[in-house]
């Protein structure tokens, strides 16, 4: 009888919070399409262009940037990276949920895309590390950075954790396996809103 529109789950988070793991298992469990940026990076040994990103040349992304192919995009570390609006709404038209991994300012450009089917889709969630402490020693953890690069992220992080009002949604990180329950728990209330729902036919 009814049939439903795709939404578009947009997650942000300061590095170390677990944002990154929530996108790629709920996409892992085949509960939603994990969105793949384009970049103009050059790809890096055992990456498959289309599969981890689509790999374009600075050339080829400006041009698409300028006829307004990108429903999001950024300069990280000298490199451009950006979504296909296009690719997006090929998902949501068939019904898919599509995740996206995005910071703050990507967040922030899906939420003044003017496209009514992208505004209608969006379902923005910010996961906060459970306290200071918790992200440093998340931060610390990972044994490769120095001293110097872990207090930029922190900093960096504590930036961006002054913006989790700006989402719809926030998750106070736990567990791992808790931090799932609950994003799980949002994707399937959000299945049932009425505003991505239309009869069959």
């Amino acid at each position: 009888m009814y049939e439903r529109t795709g939404m578009l789950l947009v997650v942000s988070g300061p590095s170390g919070s677990g944002k990154t793991t929530l996108c790629r298992r709920l996409a892992d469990a085949r509960e939603a399409r994990y969105s793949i940026s384009c970049t103009t990076r050059p790809a890096r040994p055992g990456e498959v262009d289309g599969t981890d990103y689509h790999f374009l040349s600075g050339g080829e992304f400006e041009r698409r940037l300028q006829t307004g192919a990108f429903l999001e995009h950024a300069l990280v570390h000298g490199n451009l990276y950006g979504t296909l609006q296009a690719e997006v709404l090929s998902h949501l038209n068939r019904g898919i949920d599509v995740v996206m991994d995005i910071d703050i300012q990507g967040a922030a450009q899906v939420r003044n895309c003017t496209d009514p089917q992208v505004r209608r889709a969006v379902v923005d969630l910010f996961v906060m590390p459970p306290s200071e402490a918790e992200l440093h020693a998340r931060l610390s953890g990972r044994g490769t950075d120095g001293a110097q690069t872990i207090a930029l992220r922190m900093a960096n992080a504590l930036e961006e954790m002054r913006h989790w009002r700006e989402y719809s949604y926030v998750l106070q990180s736990s567990t791992r396996e808790e931090d799932y329950a609950k994003f799980l728990a949002l994707v399937t209330a959000e299945r049932l809103n009425v505003a991505r729902i239309c009869e069959a036919g």
